[in-house]
């Protein structure tokens, strides 16, 4: 009989971290969308400044604008990656502490809430540096010839 209260607390305890899995997938997602677009603003640093050692003096100046101008956009999306994982750390820490607490048998109610607040306002915070960079990209964006 012991055992199968184990069993039904294990049970119990995988029908709660199924949300919080479902969160850290998107998060997943998140993090691979913020990484590639990070990605894609090195590529194009390293474009321009290969093309500045060749440049006239008279483009320099417009491929140091644009320079700046993605060092800006990559040090917002920095912030997005570190505030994104943050998220997953705690969302993993949410689903670990729900485990601890049924085995332990423990009250972790407090505990779990405060880790999920904690990684809503990361996500949050995190969505807020994307957006930025978003903003700075569109506000940038040059479309046909120049």
């Amino acid at each position: 009989m012991q055992q199968d209260a184990g069993i039904t607390a294990v049970a119990h305890a995988i029908q709660l971290a199924v949300a919080p899995v479902f969160l850290l997938s998107g998060v997943g997602a998140m993090l691979a969308v913020l990484t590639n677009r990070l990605s894609r603003i090195i590529d194009r640093s390293r474009v321009l400044e290969t093309q500045l050692a060749t440049s006239p003096p008279e483009v320099e100046a417009g491929i140091h604008t644009e320079l700046q101008t993605l060092s800006r956009r990559a040090k917002l999306i920095s912030h997005a990656i570190t505030f994104c994982t943050i998220t997953a750390l705690l969302v993993c820490a949410v689903i670990a502490s729900m485990f601890v607490g049924a085995f332990v048998r423990f009250d972790t109610a407090v505990l779990v809430a405060l880790l999920f607040v904690a990684a809503m306002l990361a996500l949050f915070v995190g969505l807020l540096s994307f957006i930025r960079e978003i903003f700075i990209a569109t506000a940038n964006l040059r479309i046909g010839p120049h």
